[in-house]
């Protein structure tokens, strides 16, 4: 079963999913603009959702996790949560 590590950043908008993703890649800290930003419990440890398998989250999210580049921010990716960027730090079959 595929498992994978990764932090996220859950917002209310697109367009605020943008503007972090944006300033992320300015050169921002993943990390705090999730504690300062995240809606999610794990924005207090920096979006860090810790270890999971395939199947274990939404499947926007799984979709991502499991396929796209590692240690890139992805985003926006909306769920029935709101929308998140996510970065993916490994994974492994």
């Amino acid at each position: 079963m595929p498992r994978a590590t990764a932090r996220h950043i859950l917002v209310e908008s697109e367009a605020q999913c943008q503007d972090l993703k944006k300033q992320i890649e300015d050169g921002a800290d993943f990390g705090k603009i999730a504690q300062q930003y995240s809606k999610c419990p794990s924005g207090r440890n920096g979006g860090d959702l810790g270890e999971f398998s395939q199947g274990q989250m939404v499947p926007e999210f799984d979709k991502v996790v499991f396929n796209d580049e590692l240690n890139k921010v992805h985003g926006p990716v909306k769920t029935q949560f709101g929308y998140h960027l996510l970065e993916v730090t490994s994974r492994s079959d």
